[in-house]
């Protein structure tokens, strides 16, 4: 069943816009309004290093940057920044955000729908991924459990 209320699809990002302020969700997906600041400058300096598509190979693990993302089941289109792919082909996805390490409920909400992407792209399960923090080059492990799926369809529908 997909649970989009329309046939555009939804930016993944903007589930993590939502999450943080569904005004701002609406002002940059809805009306196209987006001012740059010292925050968002930071953000895109980091992105910078893996936005551009590409793979690579560190031991037995396949490494994607800027993999394309859909989910045909809830109408999510979006990019990860790097999905690492084990030996058996399964998924793990890590999404770069500027900043030390700390948890945000939409930093989380954003790689469960990665997450839910991948799972329907490859057809094996993603338990977990990661958010790397850059200032502090450290990860934080998120388990993509029932609650963060669950969230994810919930703010969907809003969205």
């Amino acid at each position: 069943m997909n649970l989009a209320v329309s046939d555009d699809p939804i930016p993944i990002s903007a589930l993590q816009h939502w999450s943080y302020c569904p005004r701002q969700c609406a002002l940059i997906h809805v009306e196209q309004v987006f001012a740059n600041n010292v925050h968002t400058a930071r953000g895109n300096a980091v992105h910078a290093q893996v936005d551009e598509p590409g793979a690579e190979r560190k031991g037995t693990v396949r490494i994607e940057r800027a993999m394309p993302l859909f989910c045909d089941r809830l109408g999510l289109v979006g990019k990860a920044d790097l999905v690492e792919f084990s030996v058996d082909g399964l998924a793990y996805p890590v999404e770069y955000k500027h900043g030390p390490r700390r948890q945000h409920r939409h930093d989380d909400l954003q790689l469960a729908a990665q997450a839910l992407c991948l799972e329907e792209m490859t057809g094996k399960p993603v338990p977990a991924g990661a958010i790397f923090h850059f200032s502090s080059r450290r990860r934080r492990e998120v388990e993509i459990g029932t609650v963060l799926r669950e969230a994810v369809a919930t703010v969907v529908q809003a969205v």
